[in-house]
């Protein structure tokens, strides 16, 4: 035993708890879940007419009188488990915007749709991968910093040059970074612009665009190679009802594809004036993607956008080499975060900005690990269609028995601890891969009967 790794004796250890199936009963109801929260108390379930007890639940059976939930982290890098079943969550809430389902009828499909990608500005020349030339140039110019303004190498995806700036002394770091920390507000003027848009082509006042038609998306954040953030939304156009009422005659594909493009290249967000960068005029890029979706198939799929927007849902900063999964709290943490220069460079500028008073209502400290975003990775309009909070409460029911009616329930709960041993780790491991396997086998067997 002695000369086992201290993994393998705690799982051994585990093992021969008296209690172990119903810890291993614990760790299965979680997904295997890689930091499971530890909550300690009970839930009894009364008749409200007669008060008697129906149902009671009480953590001093389970072992370690304990119960182990779920972390619901999104991010693969920190959860895997979670973070499948959080994706799993997402594609069917964008998808029953998409296609209906979850209470929404299925005629959104024949709803003006688009899927929509808006870009980030250029702060700077980066290296570019594929398979021209990264940046050809006749002649061998140099910046002011005696840096060569071209590239003629040919770089791969994976090349770490990709994304980097070609003088980073010639990147303006302070643009980027604020134009993050206003990305939210870039999207909210960019639907209120939408609108003002289709109120004017429709010969509509704005303020009664409401009464004959609604806007409604689903948006989800992508941080690109050099680490600026782009957004891929699903934009529908319903009637004012929302997903149950038919759009007016005007609402149209290209009447919407019109809106999107004038707002995106119209919107400006001004930063607050500092004397150490000035103010700053905020915009879009210039390159703005708008797609239709058709219902008889001639586009995107609608699984396959729904699949695309889940997937960006779950990745973490290692994935996409912008930022950390966690919190920096000093500037030691910027100095000793496993990140590429650029990506430092950025965070260095948001913790400079950050200790600015004009820049206070920003908290860019508090986002230094994201580069100054501070928005959700996903977010949606009210009408697109259903939630995360509903989602889970039907999966809820679907596991658990059916609520009892005419009950009164009474919880008490409270928090004693998050995470595995080693050797738990080791065990709940090995279930999520069982469980991750056993999705697979599955989705494949459904896909052989088409």
């Amino acid at each position: 035993m002695r000369q086992l790794p201290e993994a393998d004796r705690d799982a051994i250890r585990i093992a021969q708890d008296p209690q172990f199936t119903r810890w291993l009963d614990q760790i299965t109801a979680t997904g295997g879940c890689s930091h499971p929260v530890h909550l300690f108390g009970s839930t009894t379930t009364l008749d409200a007419t007669t008060g008697e007890i129906l149902r009671h639940y009480d953590t001093r059976d389970q072992p370690g009188e304990r119960l182990l939930v779920r972390c619901r982290n999104r991010r693969a890098t920190v959860c895997a488990p979670c973070s499948r079943l959080h994706a799993g969550d997402t594609f069917h809430l964008v998808r029953a915007g998409l296609s209906g389902g979850k209470n929404v009828p299925s005629t959104v499909r024949q709803r003006p749709r688009l899927f929509i990608t808006l870009t980030a500005p250029s702060f700077g020349a980066v290296h570019r991968a594929g398979e021209d030339r990264c940046r050809p140039r006749r002649d061998r110019s140099e910046c002011e910093h005696g840096r060569p303004l071209g590239c003629g190498a040919i770089h791969d995806t994976p090349d770490s040059l990709v994304g980097q700036p070609l003088c980073a002394d010639c990147y303006d770091y302070p643009a980027h970074a604020l134009w993050h920390a206003h990305a939210g507000k870039l999207w909210d003027r960019f639907v209120i612009g939408v609108r003002r848009q289709l109120a004017s082509a429709a010969g509509v006042v704005q303020s009664r665009l409401p009464d004959h038609a609604r806007l409604s998306f689903a948006r989800v954040a992508e941080y690109q190679k050099r680490a600026a953030v782009h957004i891929h939304a699903i934009v529908r156009l319903d009637g004012p009802a929302g997903p149950t009422d038919e759009p007016p005659d005007w609402g149209t594909v290209d009447r919407l594809t019109a809106a999107v493009r004038a707002s995106a290249s119209q919107v400006v967000v001004r930063s607050p004036y500092s004397p150490a960068v000035g103010e700053l005029a905020l915009r879009w890029g210039v390159q703005v993607d708008a797609r239709p979706l058709h219902a008889d198939g001639d586009g995107p799929d609608d699984d396959a956008v729904a699949a695309y927007v889940a997937k960006y849902v779950t990745k973490g900063a290692s994935e996409t080499g912008a930022g950390t999964d966690y919190r920096l709290t000093t500037w030691g943490d910027v100095e000793a975060a496993r990140v590429s220069g650029h990506v430092r460079a950025l965070m260095s500028t948001c913790w400079r900005l950050g200790g600015l008073p004009e820049f206070a209502p920003l908290h860019l400290r508090s986002w230094a690990h994201t580069l100054g975003y501070r928005g959700h990775i996903l977010a949606k309009s009210r009408a697109y269609s259903t939630t995360y909070a509903a989602l889970r409460a039907e999966r809820a029911h679907h596991v658990s028995h059916a609520e009892i009616a005419e009950a009164v329930t009474e919880r008490q709960w409270r928090y004693v601890g998050s995470g595995h041993s080693l050797g738990a780790a080791l065990i709940a491991a090995g279930i999520a891969d069982d469980l991750a396997m056993n999705l697979a086998v599955n989705a494949e067997r459904r896909t052989g009967r088409g």
